[in-house]
């Protein structure tokens, strides 16, 4: 059964209840959605776009239909670049149900980021919206197979069509264009540490199986509501939602992370389920200690799940929580964007004594603990995790070494290390790969080092994550400064204006950077000089 099949059924059983909602506390009011005249405001000047079911179900089939009336098919990519937004997933589930594949891309992208990917992924159609079009511009023309882009926000520009003029034009009629399991339905972006990201190639059998899992880890029911906060582009939100899917339950999309915002949300839209990030998580704990929120002030009975995902959790922002919240479960979901995101690997909502692992294999995965001649290691022998599921994903497109690399069969290696503790819960020890997780977003290393490299004092740079109580690691620069020249702190922060706030390293460290004989950085080294104490220290908690 194809995901699509879902939304129908959705539209049918539950046709004029809520599906989405979308709330904006900023003062900037989307002009989307005018057919449906949704768009309310609040004194507080925080609008609020509601869909119902069968809306939802409307919108994506005319969507499908001006795709099919451009003549897409079954095989062609359809790239969604958009911010969050209650448009978001019926153009998902739109390219969907034309037989497409869906190319959800990071609003964080480059604009060469963005070219790479559209190329990558033999892109053909690319919907954007009006935070992108600088981006789109610079790159309009260049990409091989991209021929038809559409605008979704006011002010068109001129090398784009108008989702909102085109979409009303066609019918709401199901296409009903025939899916099976094995068919391809998405293609993802990730990355390890040299560079530009990897094209994912998922089926629609792995999307379903996503569902299942949220819904057996999570329990939903059509009566949770769901508040969704982070990124639709990435599989952990979407994923999470599709629990939400499954059931037909109700939706919100916040937009914004302010702790004020969040537990607003949870009390007017009497959300039941919440899932956030380590950063969001320490600001409202922070903000309530502070007097700034008063738990008086909000409808919070019906809240029963808070679940983390994306980065490891610390245990003591558990304990805090659990004391504040003291009648709410709690999950940790781990994944990969090559296993459908969150799940392969989950705490279990009644395992919270065992908060520090990331749990145990999740509903329909298996997991093993592998040594480097890839045979399962003792329990409490730290190896490699490798996984194995229906979501595991298909390859990387156009990449088959990167895919022979990760793929063993039908195992699917994490670069994660890891060990199994006498319960048989899996603790994260150390990644095989460099990336840096901050705030639950990801770093390349090596990006930032080609950055930083182009400042001519600089004679060599390595960057590592530290370890930080509030967005799990941030990004370090250790720089080795040319002989004779001169440079400073402040110099290196403001040399790395010209990068994504996100990327700058937040900690800079002048240093010699020691490689090995083959000319390769040995970061394990200057992680055990900068982050040596927080490391053994973790792992102590580990209690093998």
């Amino acid at each position: 059964m194809p995901i699509t099949d879902l939304l129908r059924q959705n539209a049918r059983l539950y046709g004029d209840e809520t599906a989405l909602v979308e709330i904006n506390p900023l003062d900037e009011k989307r002009g989307t959605w005018r057919e449906y005249n949704l768009i309310e405001t609040t004194p507080d000047q925080q609008y609020r776009n509601e869909i119902t079911w069968k809306e939802f179900d409307e919108r994506a089939n005319k969507f499908a239909n001006l795709l099919l009336s451009r003549g897409v098919k079954k095989g062609t990519k359809v790239a969604i670049l958009l911010m969050n937004c209650i448009e978001w997933l019926p153009i998902y589930f739109g390219v969907l149900k034309s037989g497409a594949l869906a190319v959800p891309m990071n609003y964080r992208f480059s604009a060469d980021e963005i070219k790479y990917c559209l190329d990558l992924s033999d892109a053909e159609f690319l919907i954007f919206g009006p935070e992108f079009t600088g981006r789109i511009e610079e790159i309009f023309g260049q990409v091989k197979k991209l021929s038809t882009l559409f605008y979704l926000g006011e002010d068109c520009p001129t090398f784009a069509e108008s989702y909102e003029k085109l979409v009303p034009l066609f019918t709401e009629k199901d296409p009903m264009i025939q899916i099976t399991d094995d068919d391809f339905g998405a293609i993802y972006f990730s990355s390890g540490t040299t560079g530009f990201p990897k094209a994912i190639l998922h089926k629609h059998k792995a999307l379903m199986h996503s569902c299942k899992v949220e819904q057996n880890h999570h329990l939903q029911t059509h009566e949770d509501v769901f508040l969704c906060i982070p990124p639709l582009y990435h599989t952990g939100a979407k994923m999470h939602w599709f629990g939400s899917l499954l059931v037909g339950g109700k939706a919100v999309i916040l937009k914004g992370t302010k702790p004020e915002w969040i537990m607003k949300a949870v009390s007017q839209e009497h959300c039941t389920i919440v899932w956030l990030l380590v950063p969001w998580a320490q600001d409202i704990l922070d903000a309530i200690d502070r007097g700034d929120i008063k738990l008086d002030n909000y409808e919070l009975s019906q809240w029963r799940l808070m679940h983390i995902g994306a980065q490891p959790v610390p245990p003591s922002l558990i304990a805090r929580w659990l004391k504040v919240f003291p009648n709410h479960k709690y999950d940790t979901n781990y994944g990969l964007s090559e296993s459908i995101g969150p799940g392969c690997v989950h705490l279990g909502i009644d395992n919270v004594h065992k908060v520090g692992a990331i749990g145990k294999a999740g509903y329909g995965w298996e997991t093993k603990i592998v040594g480097p001649d890839g045979n399962p290691v003792p329990q409490g022998t730290v190896g490699e995790l490798a996984v194995k599921g229906p979501g595991v994903m298909v390859c990387y497109y156009k990449d088959e070494k990167a895919t022979n690399d990760v793929l063993k069969g039908d195992w699917l290696m994490t670069g994660d290390m890891a060990a199994e503790d006498q319960d048989g819960f899996i603790f994260l020890v150390d990644r095989k790969k460099d990336v840096i997780i901050t705030g639950g977003e990801n770093l390349y290393p090596v990006q930032i080092e080609d950055f930083i490299r182009k400042n001519d004092a600089v004679k060599d740079v390595a960057v590592i994550g530290l370890p930080d109580k509030r967005l799990g690691e941030i990004a370090a620069a250790i720089i080795e400064v040319k002989e004779g020249a001169t440079l400073t702190e402040e110099d290196v922060n403001a040399f790395c204006m010209g990068m994504p706030r996100y990327k700058r390293p937040r900690k800079i460290i002048f240093a010699k950077v020691p490689r090995n004989p083959t000319g390769k950085i040995e970061k394990p080294v200057l992680r055990k000089i900068y982050c040596g104490e927080s490391l053994v220290a973790a792992q102590n908690e580990i209690k093998l």
